[in-house]
């Protein structure tokens, strides 16, 4: 730790055997001295986060009847409705690097590697898979060096990265939106243990002290009890809240991935291998992962991050809302009501997870606001209709206000055809990366600081 007339460094650590825990906002790094220099100095960083869900969405179950700020909460949104003024719903949207373009089928694959890219990836199962450097790599490029991680990726569906997934395209197509070279996609992590790991413990941790801590069987906040002692005595009372707070979500995070290793241990055997640390039930797992990725924004470990809360054409069955058929054949409804009504109930309970994201972030304190308030939250689908697989009028939702740079609480609809590059180029011009183009962008996203 590093204290100087009573200011604490905000690269501070509680540092232990094994484990470097980073510290959230406290009024201790932003002194009354240096207060009129809080945004230069970064109190308030800008993050934004990508979060995808697989398959489409019954889109008149989504999309809002009217414009502006008086439009009916819909079926699929109604879980983000005690969010409304925090978020924003965009239409019209469109991703042509996900069409054919004369490539035939394969548009999940194309779905999720233009999602972000904005590119039209090469049609091969080989290894001469080529897409485009996504959005969040371009902004990771720009301030990953302030962070420890330049970036995070995290999914809720394993997926490989070798071999056709989707009419001859490559699986890596379907398994990626983060794409750190247009042959580079950045695989995922599913692991909620590794996650938590490579955030709160130490990566070159040597092979003796992890067998020593695995020994002890302690919580990882048991190894910075002493540094966390000395800490609380230099803080004042609203800090010490606050780091015992946090602190506290860190063990609870802990405790829940214990739960999850324990819960698949006693699991049959699958035919195969279930990565340690998954929890069984879906939501539990989604959660898990929201809750580290808010974890890594509170401490500034990083500033960017993605999330497939599945894999595109994803054939995951969701017993925990007692549907036994899976997603991505159900999407193929053909109008049958049964199956529309089951791929509508699928929207609104990926949504619900959202709604819990949305939530946390809006509860966390960050400098003189919050996690949300100083965030860029893109949730949406590479495909509207997934009966039809279509590119166009794109389900998408932006939450957060990034630094006061956003006014949500309504609903834009903007001309058919609008790339969404467009709004990558607004978004990255609130991350001060400075772009004149993105992908097939024409311009800068409008109405986004519109009251």
């Amino acid at each position: 730790m590093i204290i100087t007339r009573k200011s604490l460094s905000r690269r501070s650590l509680l540092q232990g055997l094994g484990a470097a825990i980073s510290l959230p906002m406290l009024d201790a790094m932003t002194p009354a001295f240096a207060a009129a220099s809080r945004v230069a100095d970064g109190a308030a960083p800008r993050r934004m986060a990508f979060l995808y869900v697989p398959n489409g969405i019954i889109m008149d179950q989504f999309t809002p009847a009217t414009d502006g700020a008086d439009y009916q909460m819909t079926r699929v949104l109604e879980p983000l409705a005690p969010y409304r003024e925090d978020f924003m719903v965009l239409s019209g949207l469109t991703l042509n690097g996900g069409r054919a373009l004369g490539d035939g089928a394969g548009d999940h694959a194309r779905a999720a590697s233009s999602f972000l890219t904005s590119a039209h990836p090469v049609k091969t199962s080989g290894a001469d898979i080529k897409a485009g450097v996504s959005v969040d790599q371009m902004a990771a490029q720009a301030v990953g060096n302030l962070t420890k991680f330049p970036s995070l990726e995290l999914t809720c569906e394993d997926g490989r990265l070798v071999g056709s997934c989707d009419s001859g395209y490559s699986c890596a197509y379907s398994n990626s939106i983060s794409w750190r070279t247009p042959s580079s996609p950045n695989p995922a992590e599913i692991n909620p243990r590794a996650v938590f790991e490579r955030l709160f413990g130490d990566a070159d941790l040597d092979p003796a002290t992890r067998a020593k801590r695995a020994l002890y069987n302690k919580s990882i906040l048991d190894f910075v009890t002493d540094d966390t002692r000395r800490l609380q005595g230099n803080l004042g009372l609203t800090d010490r809240r606050k780091l015992d707070e946090y602190l506290f979500a860190v063990r609870e995070i802990e405790q829940r991935i214990e739960k999850a290793e324990k819960d698949s241990a006693n699991l049959p055997m699958p035919t195969m291998e279930r990565p340690a640390g998954v929890p069984v039930d879906f939501g539990e797992h989604a959660k898990l992962m929201f809750d580290l990725m808010l974890a890594a924004f509170q401490t500034d470990q990083t500033r960017i991050a993605t999330f497939m809360i599945g894999r595109e054409g994803s054939g995951r069955v969701y017993r925990e809302i007692n549907i036994s058929d899976a997603h991505h054949p159900l999407t193929h409804h053909r109008n049958n009501p049964d199956m529309v009504e089951k791929v509508a109930e699928i929207n609104k309970y990926h949504m619900e997870q959202f709604a819990y994201f949305i939530g946390r972030l809006k509860a966390t304190k960050d400098g003189d606001g919050t996690l949300l308030d100083h965030s860029m939250i893109v949730y949406g689908s590479g495909l509207s209709d997934g009966n039809r697989h279509q590119h166009d009028h794109l389900p998408l939702v932006l939450a957060g206000r990034g630094c006061g740079s956003i006014k949500p609480g309504r609903h834009v609809n903007y001309p058919a055809e609008t790339p969404m590059a467009n709004l990558y180029v607004a978004m990255l011009d609130r991350m001060n990366v400075k772009r004149e183009s993105f992908g097939d962008s024409t311009a800068e996203l409008s109405q986004l600081d519109l009251a």
